[in-house]
């Protein structure tokens, strides 16, 4: 509940605490953050053009995620110990990853971060421990500095020097990155968008400033779908930005079932340069 995670968060606007003030957070001068009805608060800083997923392309993740076949990055996922503080999946989506690992940490406490509204409107429900926050990543993100021990950052858009500046010193940020094999036989045959091969390379270089890798490990693992699968795979993901569920449909309808289907990420934990050893 959102409740849990105001001590971590702060105004967007001013830097101040949030207090729980009826149905809405407040902050010391005035600046007031109305919760929606679903559960999730928008402290966004300022209005932004990017909207995130769309409410088909939520569905369809619920729907693949909620079938267990990216179990696998899950466990790649819990095998970081957080340091000191909460955890924020920024780019949370609908909650599933961060949902579980606050499973597997239930001293810890969760920020849902994302610019989706129906995204959030799910990820708002998916843990106890859990508050949703509207927010886009490339603005300031309204999360107190230092108070984040684990930051989850999965197939989703990064702001290294607001990272940064939210993770504690000795926190961690797990990144997960597809690799060019990554649903390479829909790319094929559907007409997906592909993975730039230098892909990994390209996050690590961004984040080189601010961050270190601590560890790496590339996960490929085999996927049996039903047709129905296979259209939510791919409609979850930004090929629906360009083709609609009818589209993405039709392309699908053609492949004989089981749909074999080859998962690849690289998960890469990272650790904080500190400021003066910049």
């Amino acid at each position: 509940m959102l409740a849990d995670v105001l001590p971590y968060l702060v105004c967007p606007h001013c830097g101040g605490d949030l207090a729980l003030s009826g149905t809405s957070l407040r902050c010391p001068n005035r600046h007031t953050f109305d919760i929606a009805r679903q559960g999730y608060v928008s402290l966004l800083r300022e209005a932004t053009s990017f909207t995130g997923d769309t409410a088909a392309m939520t569905d369809a993740r619920a729907a693949f995620l909620g079938a267990g076949h990216y179990a696998p990055i899950v466990q790649e996922l819990l095998t970081v110990v957080p340091g000191p503080g909460c955890v924020a999946d920024i780019g949370a989506g609908i909650g599933h990853y961060l949902a579980a690992v606050l499973d597997h940490y239930p001293d810890r406490v969760g920020i849902a971060a994302d610019a989706a509204k129906p995204a959030l409107r799910r990820a708002a429900k998916a843990h106890p421990r859990l508050g949703a926050v509207l927010c886009d990543a490339w603005q300031p993100l309204p999360i107190r500095s230092g108070s984040v021990g684990l930051a989850l950052n999965v197939f989703a858009p990064r702001n290294p020097a607001e990272l940064h500046r939210v993770l504690h010193p000795l926190g961690r940020m797990v990144v997960v990155t597809p690799t060019s094999a990554h649903l390479a036989e829909l790319v094929s045959t559907v007409d997906m968008l592909t993975v730039a091969e230098d892909k990994r390379a390209q996050v690590a270089a961004k984040l080189a400033p601010y961050f270190e890798a601590a560890d790496e490990v590339r996960r490929d693992f085999p996927m049996a779908l039903s047709r129905r699968d296979a259209a939510a795979l791919v409609g979850m993901g930004p090929t629906a930005f360009h083709a609609d569920a009818a589209t993405i449909d039709a392309r699908v309808a053609g492949l004989a079932e089981p749909v074999a289907v080859t998962g690849s990420v690289v998960v890469t934990t990272y650790r904080p340069i500190p400021a003066n050893a910049r």
